[in-house]
């Protein structure tokens, strides 16, 4: 069963497409937790964002699944086994995302009064 979003999307400009496929508080770090292996499972995703709910974890994968920025895989086992790559596309918005996080560490100290630490997964 494909995932059908409620209410169509109305994108007015190439930089909201970009942001309403890989912003937003969870999707680009799902995107970057799995640009970190080849492969993850649901419960290694979950595990590397401890604080999102499993309702949120779910119809996120299934967005980023319709917007063909992951690809999913389920293998015919028992116990079920399902596994998640990025696309060739979802793999093109990496440069993107780690110069945003460049970005936001060179000038997070200045903003908020603070300095944001390193970034695990890239490195920035």
């Amino acid at each position: 069963m494909k995932y059908e979003p409620k209410l169509e999307k109305q994108i007015m400009c190439p930089l909201e497409y970009f942001l309403n496929t890989c912003g937003g508080k969870w999707k680009s770090r799902i995107i970057c937790v799995l640009s970190s292996e080849d492969k993850r499972r649901y419960s290694e995703i979950r595990n590397e964002l401890n604080s999102i709910t499993d309702a949120v974890l779910a119809t996120t994968l299934k967005e980023l699944i319709s917007d063909k920025i992951i690809y999913r895989i389920q293998h015919n086992e028992i116990p079920p086994k399902v596994e998640y790559y990025l696309t060739e596309i979802g793999k093109s918005t990496l440069p993107i995302l780690q110069d945003m996080c460049q970005w936001s560490t060179t000038y997070s100290d200045e903003i908020l009064d603070k300095k944001l630490p390193i970034c695990i997964t890239c490195k920035q």
